[in-house]
């Protein structure tokens, strides 16, 4: 059985779309390959599958063989046509896009010279934003060389299974990183990744077939990680790049495994060093101490590689892609960085240390004086209370959301518990994570969208109709209420969950007010079920997410039947000016402060007013300090954002209510 398809995903198979469509591949029992351009690799391959270095827009042929070969090819072709496949840890477009827009070293010869000293720089791609002065730690470990040996015929299978032993122990170690709580969703998304490198059965077996042509263990691990970095770093493509230094540290865990060592030189880092190195896998950085690290500096790297990502993350500046002026930088004994512009100054003068000193006070200050808002509570002059919460897609998110002082959480996305799974997630898994949530917060409000996915956002369990444009298509509440056994499990989740805490519930993609009005009726439904099973609820407050051009026209009907509104201006900018978000040509376009947008909002907000309800905000315009004040003009008491937004945006409420 075939299909063809177009790639929509954004930027191509990169690492993590990459490697979740191979987890995709892997849920099913078929045989399934990919084929391009007379090419066919197996889709249960992350490294093979790279190899091709998939762009979006290219045409691609998907054949699957076996039982549930139908069903295979429908959710790999939805996952394939999905812009932000593969981005739902972490990484949103708009991270994306900041990354590439730093992916090169500034053109600017003047930049150094506009310094106010006359140090020399070493200019490098400015991966992570911030600046540094510290000493310096190398970490430049020990080399794995190749052995020319070879060896006897019967200590072939002996050398197999030592192979095998140690790509089990690295995925071992790598597992029990991704069960430790304190991992970030980040760090959890990369060495996942590399997860899935480690354990590529293409990649095993072109060691073994090396091993039985008479190489060491050793010898064939690095041989074949070696080859297959290279292969990387010969591609055209900036994202494929980067993935040879992911294959290059991925061969030499397994090589130190099969030595029985370790890289431990990380973990002796101190505190306020700044790290030198000619690469650094992601895997030990993301094990490191990294609230020791002030600086990273690489000769190897570019601002979308795995050390980039983690470093921004976590705060740390970070200059890659010195190349072999490493060298001199890694003799230094101190250090001056700027990873913003991607300078480097080794053995700075007193001028240049005083210039990075003053510009790292000021960062400190600028942080130092947002966290006296982070209790910060608003109230307009009519005492109507403003709340600046969060938008979170797991339970992993929610040190983060209280940390930066999130007074509930405006949008819970529930696309990623039923995304994470091989099979739809059941009531009971379902009702432990709404609770959850409900708690961490209670008795602040955590506002939870039903389920929204569709041909855009594959789900193991849903069949969903090839569209030409899912955007458009049987998504949200459209695909929901045509499949009452999917919703109705969510919805009686959500009643059981209710009374652990303040949920609402909101609906997303509704364009008639039949909509809200079947899905009421669902929830009585399940409210006299659970009657009849003596199994404790609460009834929550329904609203309604306003992201189409039909619910703005409606809002005042909607008005008279909903609990609250939450206006999603991601999807109601992209709808109302016809240009798609994630097209960088018409990102002019794509802007919640045109006019034309502005004036939907407007009315929603006089509409929820006019009815006495709440009218909040979801999408990335709410975290726009230059666009708060308009909204509070309008009638927004409830602003719901990224987390790393939410100091901001409480400072800019206090300049404007108190």
């Amino acid at each position: 059985m075939e299909r063809s398809t177009i790639v929509r995903v954004l930027d191509g198979l990169h690492a993590r779309p990459a490697t979740r469509f191979v987890k995709l591949a892997k849920s099913y029992t078929s045989d399934i390959e990919i084929l391009r351009d007379g090419k066919a690799v197996s889709a249960k391959s992350s490294v093979k599958l790279m190899l091709m270095g998939i762009k979006e827009h290219d045409s691609l042929i998907l054949r699957a063989v076996g039982d549930d070969a139908e069903q295979a090819l429908s959710v790999l072709i939805a996952y394939l046509e999905n812009p932000r496949a593969g981005l739902e840890d972490e990484t949103s477009a708009l991270a994306v896009q900041s990354a590439l827009a730093v992916a090169s070293p500034d053109s600017d010869p003047a930049t150094a010279a506009q310094l106010p000293f006359a140090d020399v720089a070493v200019t490098g791609i400015p991966a992570s934003e911030g600046f540094a002065v510290g000493s310096v730690f190398a970490y430049f470990p020990d080399q794995i060389t190749v052995s020319d040996r070879t060896i006897a015929a019967e200590d072939i299978p002996a050398e197999i299974a030592k192979l095998k032993s140690a790509v089990l122990g690295v995925q071992t170690r790598m597992q029990a990183t991704l069960a430790d709580a304190g991992i970030s969703p980040a760090d959890s998304g990369i060495i996942g990744a590399l997860s899935e490198i480690v354990g590529d059965e293409v990649m095993c077996d072109e060691m073994i077939a090396m091993i039985k042509q008479g190489r060491d263990a050793v010898s064939a691990a690095k041989l074949t990680a070696d080859a297959t970095g290279l292969a990387f770093s010969r591609m055209d493509d900036v994202y494929f790049n980067t993935r040879a230094d992911d294959v290059f540290a991925v061969g030499r865990l397994i090589c130190l495994a099969l030595l029985g060592k370790q890289d431990t030189g990380l973990q002796n880092v101190p505190a306020g060093a700044i790290v030198i190195a000619e690469d650094i896998g992601a895997f030990d950085l993301a094990r490191a101490p990294l609230k020791r690290i002030k600086g990273i500096v690489c000769a190897r790297g570019g601002a979308t590689s795995h050390i980039a990502i983690i470093a921004r993350a976590h705060g740390i500046p970070a200059v890659l892609g010195v190349g072999e002026a490493i060298e001199n930088l890694r003799h230094a004994s101190e250090l001056a960085l700027d990873g913003s512009k991607g300078l480097l100054f080794g053995q700075p003068s007193e001028a240049a240390r005083q210039f990075y000193a003053s510009k790292i006070h000021g960062a400190e200050q600028e942080r130092s004086g947002l966290q006296r808002f982070k209790d910060y509570h608003h109230r307009r002059v009519d005492g109507t209370a403003i709340e600046v919460a969060a938008n979170i897609g797991s339970l992993e998110e929610i040190e983060a959301a209280q940390d930066a002082g999130a007074m509930g959480v405006g949008l819970f996305r529930t696309e990623l518990l039923f995304m994470r799974q091989k099979i739809l997630p059941s009531e009971d898994v379902q009702f432990e994570s709404y609770w959850k949530l409900a708690q961490a917060f209670a008795p602040n409000p955590v506002i939870i969208r039903t389920l929204d996915v569709g041909g855009d956002k594959p789900v193991a369990g849903i069949q969903f109709p090839p569209e030409e444009n899912p955007f458009l298509g049987w998504r949200g509440i459209r695909m929901c209420l045509d499949r009452p056994d999917i919703f109705k499990i969510q919805i009686r989740a959500l009643l059981r969950a209710s009374i652990s805490g303040n949920i609402k519930v909101m609906l997303p993609m509704v364009s008639d007010i039949d909509e809200l009005r079947r899905t009421r009726a669902l929830i009585a439904q399940c409210a006299e079920e659970l009657d009849i099973e003596r199994k404790p609820y609460t009834i929550f407050e329904l609203g309604v997410m306003i992201e189409t051009p039909a619910a703005v026209f409606i809002a005042p009907e909607l008005a008279q039947e909903a609990a609250f509104f939450s206006i999603g201006t991601n999807d109601l900018t992209q709808y109302v000016m016809a240009a798609d978000r994630l097209n960088s040509a018409i990102a002019h376009l794509n802007d919640a402060s045109n006019p034309a947008v502005m004036r939907a909002i407007t009315m929603v907000a006089k509409a929820g007013c006019d009815a006495g309800i709440m009218v909040g905000m979801c999408g990335e315009a709410a975290g726009r300090v230059d666009l708060i004040p308009e909204f509070v003009k309008m009638g927004l008491t409830e602003f719901s954002m990224s987390s790393s937004l939410i100091l901001r945006a409480k400072k800019c409420l206090s300049e404007i209510v108190g």
